[in-house]
């Protein structure tokens, strides 16, 4: 037979647990966007995801020369084809240089590079780095949010971009959460 001092305090903490909230862990799609070319044809979607774990952008395209493809979150949500210069830079709240091999880097617009298979399609899943408010912050700015897609790999240390080359794709993602 347990004592009453030791059952109570095996209870009480299994008493706390079931008391306590639990963070929605269901993800939560912030923004989302349709990727359009230079000729306006649709050529994939992006989304920012809110996971428990933090925010994630996913992306898929097609139609997309194969090969390795850099792929920014830039810092005006606007695509006017054909160069999508209206994009502007990547977004950089915090002033960094670009990429994760430049130690004055990276900045919020940095990401992994997309691989476009043979048969023109490709996907992304990355983790976007840094707390999840600012992230939401800076992305559903008065000024809006776009996705690009470039010509190039993007070599994680060329200020400002990675030397991807030019911008084949983009998108204005729309936020959907208030």
């Amino acid at each position: 037979m347990i004592p009453k001092s030791r059952l109570l305090v095996l209870t009480c903490p299994l008493a706390f647990a079931a008391c306590t909230s639990i963070p929605d862990s269901k993800p939560t799609t912030v923004a989302q966007s349709v990727l359009s070319d230079p000729t306006g044809k649709t050529v994939g979607s992006a989304e920012i995801v809110r996971t428990a774990a933090g925010m994630t952008l996913n992306a898929k395209v097609s139609g997309i020369s194969p090969g390795v493809h850099g792929i920014h979150l830039h810092q005006t949500g606007k695509c006017e084809a054909p160069g999508f210069t209206t994009a502007g830079g990547h977004l950089n709240p915090t002033a960094h240089q670009h990429g994760t091999m430049n130690p004055a880097g990276p900045h919020l617009g940095d990401l992994p590079n997309i691989e476009v298979g043979a048969d023109g399609n490709g996907t992304i899943s990355v983790p976007i780095a840094g707390q999840a408010s600012d992230i939401t912050a800076a992305i559903v700015d008065s000024d809006g949010t776009a996705v690009v897609v470039h010509a190039g790999p993007d070599d994680y240390k060329t200020d400002p971009s990675g030397n991807s080359g030019g911008r084949i794709a983009c998108g204005v993602l729309a936020t959907t959460v208030g």
